[in-house]
């Protein structure tokens, strides 16, 4: 296929937005609002989890946890596509808990686990246990190798770095060496020493994450999940996908706080939103914001159940490039729109440019995704 054609093919989107995603949204948007606002974001962040664990059951009380779950485990078989208007509606209101951390990690086991690693964990997930996948030995998430051994023994090496939702998950999937592959690794959180945690600070306050220490942990040969290679591969992509959503709708809010401001801040007795220099920008704010929202519910369409196909590739890499980029800008700009005080921790502003820096390098920043995209369509 020439480059031409790859590039076509890539822009032939078909975005069908569903009337179960229709009602899902509805829903998360009345209950994020509710849930989250900024004075209940503000009372979370120096909390130990980052997140209130009655809003968490009720999310699990709600069917959410098993939105993508089979009904054979428990779910509702609604596809990962349906769990995007959730996670973009978290995003707007910056709820954070330990669902995109779960819902990867439920992704892992539903495309690589047996029959038994699903039918043992997946009803767990959706009544509410935590999973989470540890992958990092360093900072870069173009690493294709990793550092973490599992010994013929079945014995562990090894830490991981920026474990998300660490201090709270049921069970890790870790990615390690074995026998001259990379596979992947059910640990259940028991099995850590006591020790193996050590929490990190993060430049956004709503998030949690640990380096785990994996050493000396012995797991049994049913611990490996035997499709791993296709999960590994799948679980990066819908990862990038669940960010991308997330950091789309912390965008939209960060525009909502800069039309907020501009719409009601008066200087030289006009409001300073009549201004052309701060029009222009929260113009690009919107597009930029609304092409990362027709990308995240593209890619919704083509990421299905099955082995995720070139078209879904694509579709979640230039999803992340995009809203990273999007929320980038959007987090700047608000902080340069509030002039001096937008540069103090009591500004709201600020919680999105600390949400723009962490959620770039989360399953790849930009150039990351571009760099695979530049492969997959041109030739």
């Amino acid at each position: 296929m020439t480059a031409t054609a790859n590039i076509k093919r890539a822009t032939n989107m078909t975005l069908a937005f569903s009337e179960e995603q229709a009602m899902i949204l509805d829903s998360a948007m009345s209950f994020c609002s509710d849930r989250s606002d900024i004075t209940a974001v503000r009372s979370l962040l120096g909390s130990e989890t980052g997140y209130s664990a009655d809003v968490w059951a009720e999310m699990v009380a709600l069917g959410w946890t098993g939105i993508a779950i089979p009904e054979q485990y428990g779910g509702s078989e609604l596809g990962i596509g349906s769990t995007i208007p959730l996670v973009e509606s978290m995003g707007r209101h910056l709820l954070s808990t330990p669902y995109i951390s779960t819902t990867i990690a439920s992704q892992a086991i539903l495309r690589g686990g047996s029959d038994e690693q699903k039918a043992q964990w997946l009803p767990k997930v959706a009544e509410g246990s935590v999973g989470t996948l540890a992958l990092l030995d360093n900072e870069d998430w173009g690493a294709t190798s990793t550092s973490c051994e599992l010994s013929a023994r079945l014995e562990l090496q090894g830490s991981k770095l920026f474990v998300n939702d660490a201090a709270v998950a049921d069970f890790f999937i870790v990615l390690a060496n074995h026998k001259g592959a990379q596979v992947l690794v059910l640990v259940e959180a028991s099995q850590l020493s006591t020790d193996a945690l050590t929490s990190k600070v993060l430049i956004d306050e709503t998030k949690r994450a640990c380096t785990v220490n994996f050493s000396g942990i012995t797991v049994s040969a049913d611990a490996i999940l035997p499709g791993s290679e296709a999960a590994l591969r799948d679980s990066k992509l819908i990862g990038a996908l669940l960010m991308a959503a997330e950091a789309t709708g912390s965008a939209a809010a960060a525009l909502d706080v800069v039309v907020g401001y501009l719409t009601s801040r008066i200087q030289f007795g006009r409001l300073i939103g009549s201004y052309q220099s701060l029009k222009h920008p929260t113009v690009e704010m919107l597009i930029g914001m609304d092409s990362a929202r027709t990308l995240i519910y593209h890619a919704a369409t083509v990421v299905g159940d099955e082995t995720l196909n070139h078209d879904a590739d694509v579709a979640c890499r230039m999803a992340k490039a995009q809203a990273t980029d999007a929320l980038m800008f959007a987090g700047d700009r608000a902080i340069q729109f509030h002039g001096g005080m937008g540069f103090t921790y009591e500004c709201d502003a600020q919680l999105y440019l600390r949400r723009a820096l962490w959620v770039q390098h989360q399953y790849g920043d930009a150039q990351h995704h571009r760099l695979h995209l530049a492969n997959l369509l041109l030739d």
